[in-house]
């Protein structure tokens, strides 16, 4: 009912105990952030674990932190522990600290289910501070994407305080834009409701497929040149549009060529007996099977675009081609945006992403291609957690960080 992000992050300078977890609790996912010892010694530091439920399953959520829960008395006691040194020492109960709108939808459901005081944290306070946190204390969790060395596609970038300022591209359900001028020094200057939200829903309708992992692995099969029109359609191969800085796969219109293609099946339909409905061919049904009637929806649909072999669109090539749709609009803007305020770095978060190469690709392309290579885009390997990561950072113990560790090729694990 969760899904692990493959990665921990590694974090040996911290010996003490950690007494909280944290919750990102989204319109689509739930994000969870909790600490455990390393081999349960202190003396060795620990780790920071990442997962992720969804939110139509706050339940499954819920218990899950009533584990931790169970797991941080039996380890620590409530009453004392021993210290590194073998001293007592009095260890508060877990609390929880929670951000996003379900920290307010759910916040009666979690103080009852776990009984503790639940925090609730700004969000747009919490997504900054966690990326802060990524980008000045973690090695190599900040990438760029370079399609042209195949052999390393993904640049890590050291661990650096001199960012500022930024554009903050935040993609979940939604798409916030936040300008970050320092720590604690930011402001929402746009977004647009075309996000992850979107795609997972009109992708649900057309497809059938409900998980957003499913829908991005079908993303991968795809080929959106049979659903998009391409530059290619309507000038022809090497016509001189190179000039503008297109190439014939450049997409012209998203979905421009369904309405084509569909008319050219129902005059083929017509000219040879066969019909078409709701996306697919068949043979035309008799008139008794119909209750009488060929016309509307009262007519027996043939191949849908979820069924039989012989749909017009396949749901791979769809996938694609919208998850390229909501993507190059995104980056759009984020360059728009970065255009309007003056901003060169841009930073793109959230569980949209997942580290999913196509969409980290069209992004990247995005604002390289409206910036002609002035502006550089910036992912990171958990992306889906900035806030989860900054509601966990409001209670933040001392060493926390990483700059300086001898075990930095472990940072990320």
């Amino acid at each position: 009912t969760h899904q692990h992000h493959k990665r921990d992050i590694r974090l040996p300078n911290h010996t003490s105990v950690v007494s909280h977890v944290a919750a990102d609790i989204g319109g689509s996912l739930a994000k969870v952030v909790y600490f455990s010892r390393e081999n349960g010694d202190a003396a060795s530091g620990g780790r920071l674990h990442f997962l992720s439920f969804e939110t139509e399953k706050i339940d499954d959520c819920i218990e899950y932190l009533r584990w931790l829960q169970s797991k941080h008395k039996a380890t620590n006691g409530l009453n004392g522990t021993n210290g590194i040194n073998g001293t007592m020492k009095p260890e508060p109960k877990l609390s929880v600290f929670a951000t996003g709108g379900g920290a307010y939808k759910f916040y009666d459901l979690i103080k009852l289910r776990l009984g503790v005081d639940l925090s609730r944290e700004d969000e747009m306070d919490c997504l900054i501070r966690g990326l802060d946190f990524f980008i000045t204390e973690i090695p190599d969790e900040v990438f760029t994407y370079h399609d042209e060395d195949q052999e390393n596609v993904m640049h890590y970038q050291p661990a650096r305080s001199d960012v500022y300022p930024y554009l903050l591209v935040n993609i979940g359900s939604g798409v916030s834009m936040v300008k970050v001028e320092g720590p604690s020094k930011y402001q929402r200057i746009g977004g647009t409701s075309l996000g992850g939200g979107t795609l997972w829903g009109i992708l649900s309708l057309l497809t059938g497929v409900t998980s957003f992992d499913d829908m991005l692995a079908l993303a991968d099969k795809g080929d959106n040149s049979a659903v998009d029109l391409l530059v290619g359609d309507i000038y022809g191969e090497g016509t001189g549009y190179e000039k503008s800085g297109l190439s014939e796969r450049t997409i012209a219109s998203s979905f421009g060529k369904v309405l084509k293609r569909k008319r050219e099946a129902e005059r083929t339909a017509e000219d040879g007996g066969t019909w078409v409905n709701k996306g697919g061919y068949g043979k035309k049904p008799p008139v008794s099977e119909t209750n009488g009637s060929i016309n509307g929806d009262t007519t027996m649909p043939a191949a849908t675009i979820t069924g039989d072999s012989g749909r017009m669109f396949k749901p791979e090539d769809i996938s694609r081609s919208l998850l390229y749709a909501i993507s190059n609009n995104i980056g759009q803007i984020a360059y728009l945006q970065s255009e309007k305020h003056n901003l060169q770095r841009i930073y793109f978060g959230g569980s949209f992403i997942r580290g999913h190469q196509q969409t980290i690709h069209t992004l990247s392309y995005a604002i390289k291609f409206w910036s002609k290579g002035s502006k550089q885009a910036f992912f990171l390997r958990h992306e889906g957690y900035l806030g989860a990561v900054g509601a966990f950072l409001r209670r933040r113990p001392e060493g926390w960080g990483r700059r300086g560790s001898v075990v930095e090729e472990e940072a990320v694990k």
